[in-house]
C-alpha cells in the first residue's frame, strides 16, 4: 500500500464521512485538527507564521500566535466546507454570500462580454464559484494536476458538480481560456503564487515575489475586463470584494502584463491586510532569502 493510495483514501473517506457528521460536531472536529497541527509546528505552520509576519509586521509574538490560531481555524473551516458543500442547497449558498461591487462581474456577464477574475488563496473560493454558477454564469477555471490521479479526478468532479468547467493546467489551457473568454465566459484564476521562471516579478508587501501572468495575459490579448476578488469568511458564510484593474494601452505586451500583475498584487495585498487570517498560504511565496530558482 503506497503513500499516494493512503492520501487518496483519506480524501475519499473525508468526502463520505464528514458529510454524514452533525454539522457542529464536524466543524468542531476540524477546529481541533487545526490546533493539533499548530501544536506540532511542522514546516507548513512555520511557513504560515513567516508569511503572516510579513503581512502584519507590527504584531507582537503573542498577537501573532493569536493570528496563527485564527488562520488555522479559517483554513480548517475551508476544508470542512469542501467536504460538506456538495450537500448544500442553492438557497444556502446564495443566502450566505455578500458581495461588494458585484456589478463589476455581473454587468459584463449579462452583456455577453465575459470577465476575468484573479484572486488569491483566501476564504472559500469554491463557495464564491458556486454562488456565481447558481446565477447561470458559465465559469471556467484551471487546476494543476495532483498525484495520485484518482485524487485529481475527484477534485475535478467536485468542481464540475458545482457547475465549473475545469481545465487541466498544461500547454493548451491558455488557448482554451482565451477562446472561452472571447465567448463571454467567467474566467476565474487563483493567481497569488508562481515560483517558476514563467512567473512575473512583483513587489508584495514590500518584498520580491512572483505571480502568474495568466489573468493579465488573457486581459491584454483578449480585451476582456479584468477584476480581482478577495474572499473572506463571515460568521455565516463568505464576503467577496471585487476591484477593477485598468489595462494599460502603451508599451510592449510584456511591459503591459508586468504592470497589470503588479496591480493585481497590490489589490491582493489590500484584501489580505483586511483579513489576514483568511489568507491560506502555507507555502513559500517570496523569492528572497534562501530561495532557489526553479526551471519551470
Amino acid at each position: 500500500m503506497n503513500f499516494d493510495f493512503l492520501v487518496a483514501w483519506g480524501y475519499f473517506a473525508g468526502w463520505r464521512i464528514v458529510r454524514s457528521l452533525p454539522e457542529k460536531f464536524a466543524y468542531g472536529l476540524f477546529e481541533r485538527i487545526g490546533r493539533v497541527a499548530l501544536y506540532r509546528n511542522g514546516s507548513s505552520m512555520k511557513r504560515l507564521r513567516s508569511n503572516l509576519s510579513r503581512v502584519c509586521p507590527e504584531k507582537s509574538g503573542q498577537e501573532m500566535d493569536q493570528l496563527l490560531q485564527q488562520a488555522m481555524s479559517s483554513y480548517m473551516r475551508y476544508w470542512c466546507d469542501t467536504f460538506r458543500s456538495p450537500d448544500w442547497s442553492r438557497d444556502r449558498i446564495a443566502q450566505t454570500v455578500t458581495v461588494e461591487r458585484e456589478e463589476l462581474l455581473t454587468e459584463p456577464m449579462k452583456n455577453g462580454t465575459g470577465v476575468i477574475v484573479a484572486l488569491p488563496h483566501a476564504g472559500n473560493w469554491d463557495h464564491a464559484g458556486s454562488y456565481f454558477c447558481g446565477m447561470g454564469f458559465p465559469l471556467v477555471t484551471v487546476a494543476e494536476r495532483l498525484k495520485p490521479e484518482a485524487l485529481f479526478n475527484k477534485f475535478l468532479e467536485y468542481r464540475q458538480n458545482i457547475g465549473m468547467e475545469v481545465l487541466a493546467l498544461d500547454s493548451r489551457s491558455m488557448a482554451t481560456l482565451s477562446k472561452r473568454a472571447r465567448e463571454g465566459a467567467l474566467i476565474a484564476l487563483v493567481a497569488d503564487r508562481d515560483l517558476s521562471k514563467s512567473g512575473v516579478d512583483v513587489s508584495f508587501f514590500g518584498y520580491p515575489a512572483r505571480m502568474p501572468a495568466g489573468p493579465a495575459l488573457l486581459a491584454v490579448r483578449t480585451g476582456v475586463p479584468l477584476i480581482t476578488a478577495f474572499v473572506s469568511y463571515t460568521a455565516t458564510g463568505i464576503h467577496i470584494e471585487f476591484n477593477s484593474v485598468d489595462i494599460p494601452t502603451e508599451g510592449s505586451e510584456s511591459e503591459r502584463i508586468s504592470v497589470v500583475v503588479q496591480k493585481c498584487a497590490d489589490l491582493f495585498a489590500k484584501g489580505i491586510s483586511s483579513a489576514p487570517q483568511d489568507w491560506h498560504m502555507l507555502q513559500r511565496i517570496w523569492i528572497d532569502g534562501d530561495f532557489q530558482e526553479r526551471s519551470a
